[in-house]
């Protein structure tokens, strides 16, 4: 039984990148605990997968096909889910393309693509689900954001550090400007959560795992799953005064000093003098 303060029912969730990852995770979590879902994604049999699970809890479910990069589409988007479910509650923005590139090779348009797909695509969705939210007087947006909007991550990360970086400004000003309204709008900036992308590139760089986890206390990288938990915190009344925050989703990863070590490691612990400088 879900306790009260997390319980969904009644409720909508629209959620982007549902066929996979951490957008698969987000809407079979907020469906556990009552709420209807629109499932949006590029890859409709993945999200068809999705819908299944959902369909099996005895949720109602709308799959869209919508690229989330279009605001048109997305505008129709929101039209198919007044029409099917009704209303919106929740909006988990996940979904959204980067680009790898080195900085003094970007092509400008390739930049704008990016752009494009995580910051402009991310702020209409938000416009969609706002209005509806604003009329209704109340609702909660999830964007998921990233550690690189805070700390670089270098390897061609230059045009998605960017994007990211946005989309967390624009976290802040939305919360600032419709918290007063009953619209809580927070971001979650995860660390290396494993997608089928990023098991890809590890898989060319047999080194890049290690190199992430070394910077991981935790000792591990994340998983879609890790999600589940604050995805219902942030769509429930639980989190009714959380607005406006930037949340890390990253074992320890942003709290930890570039030069410190991580106790799975085992470093040898020294006591150690600090000389004042007279």
């Amino acid at each position: 039984m879900t306790h009260p303060m997390f319980d969904l029912t009644g409720k909508v969730a629209v959620v982007s990148g549902a066929a996979q990852g951490m957008g698969q995770a987000t809407a079979i979590a907020v469906a556990e605990c009552g709420a209807d879902v629109a499932l949006v994604d590029r890859n409709l049999d993945g999200a068809e997968v999705t819908a299944d699970q959902i369909r099996a809890l005895g949720r109602k479910v709308l799959v869209a096909g919508t690229n989330v990069s279009d605001p048109e589409a997305i505008a129709e988007l929101f039209r198919q889910v007044d029409a099917d479910l009704g209303r919106v509650d929740f909006l988990g923005n996940i979904a959204g393309d980067g680009h790898l590139a080195k900085p003094e090779d970007l092509l400008i348009d390739d930049l704008h693509r990016a752009i494009q797909n995580l910051v402009i695509g991310r702020f209409a969705m938000c416009q969609e689900a706002g209005r509806r939210m604003l009329a209704q007087g109340c609702g909660s947006i999830m964007n998921i954001g990233s550690l690189s909007s805070t700390t670089a991550l270098g390897r061609g990360h230059i045009a998605y550090s960017m994007a990211m970086g946005a989309v967390v400004q624009m976290t802040r000003e939305l919360s600032t400007e419709w918290s007063a309204r009953g619209v809580r709008v927070n971001a979650v900036t995860p660390a290396q959560v494993t997608n089928p992308s990023l098991l890809a590139r590890m898989a060319q760089d047999s080194s890049l795992e290690a190199r992430f986890v070394s910077g991981i206390p935790a000792g591990r990288m994340g998983n879609p799953s890790d999600i589940k938990g604050l995805a219902v915190l942030l769509a429930s009344d639980a989190s009714s005064w959380i607005t406006g925050a930037i949340i890390p989703l990253d074992g320890g990863n942003l709290a930890m000093n570039a030069g410190g070590t991580p106790g799975h490691e085992g470093g040898v612990v020294q006591s150690f003098r600090a000389e004042s400088a007279n």
